[in-house]
């Protein structure tokens, strides 16, 4: 039986990590892996897409845990103008005021239409006690699954949970992982049910899309897989290019680029990652 302290030397797998494998391994090895030889710390490229996403996530963080009667009292816009200078300038990678200016108005006009359109934001929600759920997902191969779902609905008439997820920017593929992943740590993590999940597209739409529940067994299998992948790279420390590209793929070359020393330091970040940010031209390699 694995204890708290086995944590610490096991491979954490999250939808994060598992979509940057399967793009490119060395994308992972990057982004996941690799330290600053200098700090020891782990480095993360900012963007203006991330900024975006990060903004408006840490806007649902902050009254996820509040009264249902108490979300909506302070303006979702306001909440976001008072996050917003954490990403401003250099720190959420934006090369001009313009292009700043662009994308945060593209985020107020998200909550303005979820204020409009509040749906399950004025519903019962759950919150979870970890900061960032976790279980054992393989003890055997020492593998933690880990993620972090944007909205939990308590649906009291089934006792069940409906795990709603925020997009705020393209439509999600078919193929992701995303919702089999938080449909294994929403089952592994609470007690209740899942009866439902569904995307809401904050960029277009002024409700829920929803999607078939993935099945349990099969999310198992897919997730499993990609985990032994990823362990068996680890182990070999084999983290090959995907298109094995000289300086890198679309994927993986602005990491090379930030290890290479092209990359602006603007910051530490969540879980004490460097923040590097990348000229326009690094960014479209």
């Amino acid at each position: 039986m694995k204890t708290d302290e086995d944590k610490f030397s096991a491979i954490w797998l999250s939808h994060s990590s598992i979509s940057d494998f399967l793009t490119c391994p060395q994308l992972y090895y990057y982004s996941h892996v690799y330290k600053n030889p200098r700090s020891g710390r782990k480095i993360t490229l900012m963007n203006p897409y991330l900024a975006l996403g990060q903004s408006i996530h840490t806007v649902f963080d902050e009254i996820a845990g509040l009264p249902v009667e108490e979300r909506l009292k302070q303006s979702l816009v306001d909440r976001f103008e008072h996050i917003w200078p954490s990403v401003s300038g250099k720190k959420g990678g934006f090369s001009t005021d313009k292009q700043e200016q662009e994308y945060k108005e593209r985020g107020r006009s998200m909550l303005q239409r979820i204020t409009h359109n509040p749906g399950p934001i004025i519903r019962k929600a759950l919150k979870s006690k970890q900061d960032i759920p976790w279980f054992w997902f393989s003890e055997k191969d020492n593998l933690i699954l880990s993620g972090k779902i944007d909205w939990t609905e308590y649906i009291e008439e089934t006792n069940s949970i409906h795990i709603i997820d925020f997009k705020t920017g393209r439509k999600q593929d078919s193929n992701s992982l995303q919702l089999p992943i938080y449909l294994l740590l929403a089952t592994k993590t609470q007690t209740r049910p899942v009866s439902k999940m569904s995307y809401w597209y904050l960029d277009r739409d002024d409700g829920l899309e929803e999607v078939p529940i993935p099945d349990f067994d099969d999310s198992f299998e897919k997730v499993m897989k990609v985990g032994q992948r990823v362990k068996l790279a680890r182990q070999l420390h084999h983290y090959k290019c995907s298109t094995d590209e000289k300086n890198g793929c679309r994927a993986c070359a602005p990491y090379f680029a930030i290890v290479q020393g092209k990359g602006e330091f603007v910051g530490i970040g969540e879980f004490n990652k460097e923040i590097y940010i990348l000229p326009d031209e690094e960014v479209a390699l």
